[in-house]
């Protein structure tokens, strides 16, 4: 996809605006690749000057501290932190809201500070910039589209209304779940949870969070985490909805779209 490394475009003396930050479902995950293609391919056609760390990314430690394992995080973080340092990397942007939230948030006590920002508000700036046109009767115009919050996005940094405008520039119809913005639902797998076994209860939390988005008539279930993405995913195929009822991110709408 012709994506610049950002080790080589310093070599060539290149200086890019943004560092993409990929992340691990971005970069390992089959369905979460198809964001990160996505959210490139509009990089790309909008002419954003960026570029990513490829091989030189690790993770940024959320799911290790989460689990309680906070040496391992900061060996992490600190490794990740000096590399950024190093190539005095100023601005950052991710799809994930968890590595949005540790790279915000928890890095600059360990001397990581830079400007951080989710894809949701990246892609809401360039639609006000009119750097991204939609096209006329695009892919989604008049379908009825219900956002899930991502946890870390919504209630932990207070985004709730970037990937709405983002679902508005579309000419779509959103409808909101009974429980959403700062009463939504989580999806399941945030605090580590996506790596381990639930505890006993009467339900997964992600197929009621998706009985609530399917209760909404909505034909797709636009999401802004490849987590939320993936539990979403999993809670349709239960209910026997893929051909009904699509789960998408925010930029691969974009993508379709433009």
């Amino acid at each position: 996809m012709n994506v610049p490394i950002l080790s080589d475009e310093i070599a060539k003396g290149n200086s890019p605006d943004v560092l993409f930050w990929v992340g691990c479902a971005g970069s390992f995950d089959q369905r979460a690749q198809s964001i990160t293609k996505a959210f490139v391919s509009i990089l790309n056609k909008v002419g954003i000057n960026y570029a990513i760390l490829g091989s030189e990314e690790m993770c940024t430690g959320d799911p290790v501290r989460r689990a309680g394992n906070e040496f391992m995080f900061q060996m992490m973080a600190y490794q990740n932190i000096n590399l950024l340092n190093q190539y005095h990397v100023k601005k950052i942007v991710t799809a994930c809201p968890h590595c949005f939230n540790t790279l915000k948030n928890e890095y600059p006590d360990l001397g990581g500070s830079y400007d951080v920002v989710h894809h949701s508000s990246f892609l809401q700036d360039l639609i006000d910039q009119g750097k991204i046109i939609i096209k006329e009767g695009g892919s989604f115009k008049g379908k009825k589209i219900t956002y899930h919050d991502s946890c870390y996005l919504g209630r932990s940094n207070g985004i709730y209304e970037a990937p709405r405008k983002v679902i508005e520039a579309l000419d779509a119809e959103l409808v909101e779940m009974k429980r959403c913005k700062s009463n939504g639902l989580c999806c399941g797998a945030g605090g580590s949870q996506m790596f381990k076994e639930e505890e006993a209860g009467n339900t997964r939390i992600n197929w009621a969070r998706t009985e609530e988005a399917v209760a909404s008539s909505a034909e797709v279930i636009a999401a802004a985490c490849p987590f939320c993405n993936t539990m979403l995913t999993d809670g349709i195929k239960v209910k026997e909805k893929e051909n009904e009822i699509k789960v998408l991110d925010i930029a691969e709408l974009i993508a379709q779209s433009i």
